[in-house]
């Protein structure tokens, strides 16, 4: 594909059609900061255009079956596993990823889940429950979809994060309109050219805009009857403001911070491995990445060795060179946040045991880099890097790792690491947050819900319970005399 046809062939989708816009931004490769290709940029007259769609096609998708609406979106997984190598390639030209990556977590990753969250999500189904079948009545809960669903994207996953909001959805008889990140808005609006000659017309709309304008329109828009958010606590915050109005639905997944926990009898030879790719998964700039990690003092000093010896070993770079582990971050700003944490790091005294200087400035490059001598309070444990840093904070006590892993606002996701696997769950079961692993971190499937805690927003995603969160109650109660 080149670049010329890449600028031409981007439009938003309304009502089934490609849409043109009058007027365009610029989507940056982070690699090397050249221009990928001109985004459409939608007014808010367009984005009311396609919420009018949405809800004229509302009453006969609802009206279909599971089965019916199944085959639609089983159609569109196997339309979209037929242009793999195009929308991987898009995929990191947009948003950084490698192709491959390390421990196979890149480009081909996010398609792979992508693909596999429509067809596992797609084969769901809410039955009628039945909670009263007697001579005197029959009573049942029924799940009705809402209405419109407007879907709100983040850069850091724009293509599978997509699918975790449109299908759930979609499948329950809900049509949608998604805005994805303005960072990385092309996988998305390449999906919906290829959705649009699949599903009927209004059934999913994109629309694409400069941050802010579109967003807030969508959050305070009477038509749209649930918003799905995946970004930033204070953006959620200015969404439930927006949406109060119309007393909206929301699910709302918000900024984390996630800890670790490695206790005394860990295998650390065994799980190294684990910690480093669940650290560093997209390069850091996942919102269940672990991103703060409290060693026991025991085992503190062989950690930090093995973490250090694989970080020696793998490469940071343009996603499109084949033996790429890591990209760039995907824009400015976060390397800058990066940038800015390492430097309240080193200032405090940190002990950086590698990286934490950038040696490459072709793209937003920024080396792995593992940082320990530092405690809670510093910047670094603070707040979330979202990039490739990890501090190692050393603990003497579990009680003490505890407390510190449960101190801050936000509550997504935490881990203990151990060869007790009953000590494990004691442990795990007292960290605030909405999903903990042991023995792993940042793992997540489509039949397990997930969502966060405290800050960390509320509602959740996958399985039954995912599929829920779009829709509402209607009890019917049905007497026999």
């Amino acid at each position: 594909m080149t670049r010329m046809r890449t600028m031409k062939e981007f439009s938003l989708i309304i009502n089934g059609d490609s849409v043109a816009t009058s007027d365009h931004f610029d989507v940056i490769n982070p690699a090397d900061k050249s221009v990928v290709a001109r985004c459409p940029k939608a007014t808010v007259e367009q984005l009311n255009e396609a919420i009018v769609a949405a809800k004229a096609a509302f009453p006969a998708w609802s009206a279909l079956t599971y089965a019916e609406r199944r085959a639609k979106l089983m159609q569109l997984a196997d339309a979209l596993e037929a242009k793999s190598n195009a929308f991987m390639t898009l995929l990191t030209q947009e948003q950084g990823k490698p192709t491959k990556g390390f421990a196979d977590l890149g480009a081909g990753f996010e398609l792979g889940g992508t693909l596999a969250w429509i067809r596992s999500t797609a084969s769901m189904e809410l039955m009628p429950e039945t909670i009263q079948d007697n001579e005197i009545a029959h009573i049942a809960i029924h799940r009705k979809a809402l209405g419109v669903v407007g879907s709100i994207t983040p850069w850091n996953y724009p293509l599978l994060m997509g699918i975790w909001h449109m299908i759930p959805a979609l499948i329950t008889g809900n049509t949608v309109i998604i805005k994805p990140s303005e960072m990385t808005p092309l996988t998305t609006l390449y999906f919906g050219k290829i959705a649009k000659d699949i599903l009927p017309k209004g059934v999913l709309n994109v629309v694409t805009g400069a941050a802010g304008e579109i967003g807030e329109a969508m959050s305070s828009h009477k038509d749209i009857d649930k918003i799905v958010f995946t970004g930033s606590t204070p953006t959620g915050k200015a969404i439930m403001k927006s949406a109060a109005n119309s007393l909206k639905r929301l699910t709302l997944e918000l900024g984390g911070n996630d800890a670790g926990i490695v206790l005394a009898d860990a295998d650390i030879e065994a799980v190294a491995g684990k910690i480093f790719a669940t650290a560093f998964i997209n390069n850091g700039q996942t919102c269940a990445a672990l991103k703060r990690l409290y060693v026991h003092e025991s085992v503190h000093d062989q950690l930090c060795e093995a973490l250090t010896n694989i970080a020696g070993s793998v490469k940071t770079g343009n996603g499109l060179d084949v033996d790429t582990d890591f990209g760039p971050l995907q824009n400015e700003k976060q390397l800058d946040i990066v940038k800015a944490l390492a430097q309240d790091a080193k200032e405090r005294g940190a002990n950086f045991l590698c990286g934490g200087k950038v040696i490459n400035e072709t793209g937003y490059f920024y080396p792995i880099t593992l940082v320990n001598n530092i405690q809670d309070g510093a910047r670094l444990v603070d707040e979330e890097q979202f990039g490739p840093i990890l501090p190692i904070i050393k603990f003497k006590d579990v009680e003490e790792a505890i407390a510190s892993a449960n101190r801050l606002a936000v509550g997504l996701g935490g881990s203990v690491w151990s060869t007790d696997i009953k000590r494990a769950q004691d442990v795990a079961s007292r960290l605030e947050c909405g999903t903990v692993w042991i023995n792993n971190h940042a793992m997540v499937q489509p039949d397990a819900p997930f969502g966060g805690v405290k800050d960390s927003g509320f509602g959740v995603a996958f399985g039954e319970a995912g599929l829920k969160e779009f829709t509402s109650i209607q009890t019917m109660q049905t007497f026999k005399s």
